[in-house]
């Protein structure tokens, strides 16, 4: 029986062929990398594209990566780490927090008030995944790069100045933990990709989001909410991202350039990653000020902290059940971001 995977897979490799027809052969691999962002967002211009060509010269053109952007290999986001799993994109970034509990102990990163810094954050993920996430959550899947943003902001129609300020409005969620988040703070989540913000935004079918500042502009959210609420300190939130390649793809490489493409991803790329995207947050967050939109800066988060502290406990007691010690993950990322920002 042919399923919807089995189209998308054929459909996909068909849109790819034909984008790239009439190319220099001289590359001994072509590989494909699906995201959901359009092409002039900040992380498909300076963080995907520079990493594929760092690629591609490290490779003196043996490698060469073919970028489509919002989801023009089709599916929708949600479906992206499938994609990579299945062959129908050979590469995808995602949000890790789309495929709601699969990937368990990644979620340490998204609790409320746990990362402050986004290096430090993406450091203390890659060395995580690599003691224990590769062969338990990611088994089957060739991870090229884990990080997080920065800062998770609110973006609102109406002012966010405390916690009772988001009662009754329906707030966009990232993740499994941020939907928890924004229910415990009084807000009705709604679990939404990233592309959908705007014409939910505009219709009216939520009255504000959670995403960092960095991808704002790309999405005309300034345009579309005149109010901001970000947080001194601890994140409010953050999300996980992957990079990830189909594993017999990665096999199927030459063994020289299986080492080439590694040694431009890994620990370095993930803390790079990481660091673009809160490096963009300032200039994307100009836009909101250049527009004459109101920012809230909470300086005290104690109120917002006692509201989300429970979000800890159920987790761990979650990963408990899963045969997890949760608190061990919250204890070590701790340690590592601390380790990372200590030697920088």
């Amino acid at each position: 029986m042919t399923t919807r995977r089995t189209i998308l897979k054929r459909a996909a490799s068909v849109v790819a062929a034909a984008m790239i027809a009439g190319t220099a052969s001289a590359q001994e691999v072509t590989l494909n990398l699906h995201q959901f962002l359009p092409a002039q967002a900040n992380v498909p211009t300076h963080l995907l594209d520079v990493w594929i060509q760092n690629v591609e010269e490290a490779s003196d053109g043996r490698i060469e990566i073919n970028h489509f952007p919002s989801m023009q290999l089709g599916g929708t986001p949600p479906e992206l780490i499938d994609q990579a799993v299945d062959g129908v994109a050979d590469i995808v970034w995602t949000v890790v927090g789309y495929t709601p509990g699969r990937f368990p102990q990644t979620e340490v990163f998204e609790l409320p008030f746990m990362v402050e810094d986004a290096r430090a954050g993406s450091y203390a993920y890659w060395k995580m995944f690599e003691e224990h996430m590769k062969e338990t959550d990611f088994a089957g899947i060739k991870i090229l790069g884990t990080w997080v943003h920065g800062p998770g902001v609110f973006h609102t129609s109406e002012p966010v100045r405390e916690p009772a300020d988001l009662q009754g409005m329906k707030i966009r969620g990232g993740s499994r933990l941020v939907n928890d988040l924004l229910a415990r703070v009084g807000a009705e989540s709604i679990g939404l990709p990233v592309p959908a913000i705007p014409e939910a935004l505009s219709k009216g079918v939520i009255d504000g989001t959670t995403i960092p500042w960095e991808v704002t502009p790309s999405i005309k959210v300034p345009e579309l909410v005149s109010n901001h609420t970000e947080f001194e300190g601890p994140a409010l939130y953050t999300l996980t991202f992957v990079l990830a390649m189909n594993e017999d793809k990665f096999q199927s490489m030459p063994e020289d350039l299986q080492q080439i493409l590694m040694e431009q991803s890994g620990l370095e790329f993930s803390v790079f990653a990481g660091g673009v995207m809160a490096d963009y947050d300032e200039p994307a967050r100009q836009v909101a000020v250049e527009l004459g939109n109101n920012i809230v800066t909470i300086s005290d988060t104690s109120e917002w902290e006692a509201l989300v502290r429970p979000i800890y406990d159920a987790w761990v007691a979650e990963m408990e059940a899963r045969g997890i010690d949760g608190q061990a993950l919250i204890d070590q990322a701790r340690t590592l971001m601390d380790e990372y920002q200590a030697a920088n």
